[in-house]
């Protein structure tokens, strides 16, 4: 672990269940390829029923270990200083380990080196908060009136839990999931992206060595073909207690309802179509960069990416020739693969020949696999059923530029969308910009800021479209526990 030789001198991400990598079958072997050179940078063993099984029941023996064991057999009975310092150790091995998850990003995802560094610090926050958080877990004890009764309430784990998390920052969400499920006493099931399976093993890994006992963290990954009934499987196994699922809308409308068929809980963060609001009283010059670097980092392969520019007549002009300037300073870099950067340029392409004007950029290729950094105008009143820039990620580098009149406008079209996100808004005038993030049906709204934004100290979710639930801090652990109600009912407390 994380990389096993098979017979052909092929280096393999394994499956990885009760602190073991399993052999390599080698009939199951996927190449992972980078998408500048198309060549295979390494390779993992796609999982099986047989294996999703075995991880599943592994997950569930090291939860509930032995019943009334004194001796705190079972993860669930962890105490709480186990739990905090084998994050905190897992964060330090983080920052120790750096160098190999960097290259583990880049040659998976082929994302800029920046990107790849800011996971790092990134997930490392979030570790470092979660396990701070853990010992804050608390019951509570509500008053009864029926006489010579005492009544507790006690906060539990839930359970095995599935965590499906995405290759776009493959090393903060799947660590922030896994870690949260963790801390709250769970076991984990990570189902890894078959686009950033050795980035996503090295997690595991990593808390392996930090001290975790076997089977509180297992692994496996399943090629395209087979996912669909991997996934089914592994979400109707009745040892899996909760998901978290992090991707597009689309894959989780299909999540959503496998797990309601089987009444399984969804701990969800879809897809975004993030608004940035630039009123007649912003910086414009520090909008622009903000709204630039928004859009087009890391190939605007992000959730969070700044999709829609709504700005204010009076200052457009100004703020379009200003935006121009900024973008075309601006590296797209490439997509994760030719589908995605194929995907938004097909976007572009429509609008463009819907007769919707360039500012700069355009549906044409800047590199392989990578789209030059595009801003576009679309009218406000244009609507998604006609245009699908409107309200469809394009997941690519770029922007749309809408135009509107006052205050009341932009909040109707920014919340003219599917998605819930993240928002931003730009001005200078707090009471103005707090009364309109009041406003917008965003799960996170931030004012000067880059759309990217995220602190490991707030609640992160999404609205409509873009999920339930909220991670980060004691909002991700709350969201793995579960209120149990026990009372005692003494000699004088009757019937």
């Amino acid at each position: 672990m994380p990389l096993e030789k098979d017979s052909q001198g092929r280096n393999v991400v394994p499956l990885f269940i009760h602190g073991k990598a399993l052999p390599i079958d080698e009939s199951r072997v996927q190449p992972v390829n980078s998408s500048i050179t198309d060549e295979a940078v390494h390779y993992y063993a796609s999982a099986d029923l047989k294996a999703c099984e075995d991880a599943c029941e592994t997950a569930w023996t090291a939860f509930a270990g032995t019943t009334l064991d004194t001796g705190r057999s079972g993860w669930k009975r962890a105490s709480a200083n186990t739990r905090r310092d084998i994050i905190n150790k897992a964060a330090s091995l983080f920052e120790e380990r750096k160098d190999e998850l960097i290259k583990a990003q880049i040659e998976e995802t082929s994302c800029q080196q920046g990107w790849a560094v800011n996971n790092i610090l990134t997930t490392v926050g979030y570790m470092r908060e979660i396990a701070s958080c853990v010992s804050n877990i608390r019951g509570e004890i509500p008053t009864i009136d029926k006489p010579d009764t005492f009544a507790f309430v006690f906060k539990e784990p839930v359970g095995p839990v599935l965590v499906i998390p995405p290759w776009n920052a493959a090393l903060v969400l799947a660590t922030r999931a896994v870690t949260s499920a963790l801390g709250a006493g769970c076991t984990v099931v990570l189902k890894a992206s078959e686009l950033s399976p050795l980035t996503h093993s090295l997690i595991v890994d990593i808390y392996h060595q930090a001290g975790l006992p076997p089977g509180v963290l297992n692994s496996l990954q399943t090629d395209r073909a087979n996912a669909a009934e991997v996934t089914e499987a592994l979400i109707a196994n009745e040892r899996i207690r909760k998901i978290e699922f992090i991707g597009s809308a689309a894959v989780g409308r299909i999540i959503g309802a496998t797990a309601a068929k089987h009444l399984k809980p969804v701990l969800m963060e879809l897809g975004g179509k993030c608004p940035a609001i630039v009123l007649d009283d912003a910086n414009l010059q520090k909008a622009a960069v903000l709204c630039a670097k928004g859009a087009m980092l890391h190939h605007g392969q992000i959730c969070f990416s700044t999709e829609r520019i709504i700005v204010q007549k009076s200052v457009a002009q100004q703020f379009q020739d200003i935006l121009v300037r900024v973008v075309a300073n601006e590296q797209g870099g490439h997509a994760v693969h030719a589908g995605i950067a194929d995907k938004a340029r097909e976007i572009l392409q429509e609008a463009k020949d819907k007769g919707n004007q360039f500012l700069i950029g355009g549906p044409e290729m800047a590199v392989k696999n990578g789209l030059k950094p595009s801003i576009i105008v679309i009218d406000a009143k244009a609507k998604k059923e006609d245009l699908k820039i409107v309200d469809e990620e394009t997941f690519g580098p770029s922007a749309s530029l809408y135009v509107v009149e006052d205050d009341a406008e932009a909040v109707v079209l920014a919340n003219a969308s599917a998605y819930g996100l993240n928002a931003t808004i730009h001005s200078t005038n707090m009471e103005r910009a707090l009364k309109i993030g009041r406003e917008l049906e965003y799960g996170q709204v931030h004012v000067n800021s880059i759309s990217v934004f995220t602190s490991w100290t707030g609640p992160q979710g999404g609205v409509k479209g873009s999920g339930w639930g909220r991670q980060n801090a004691q909002w991700g652990l709350e969201e793995f526990l579960q209120e149990k109600f026990i009372t005692y009912h003494g000699k004088d407390s009757g019937m």
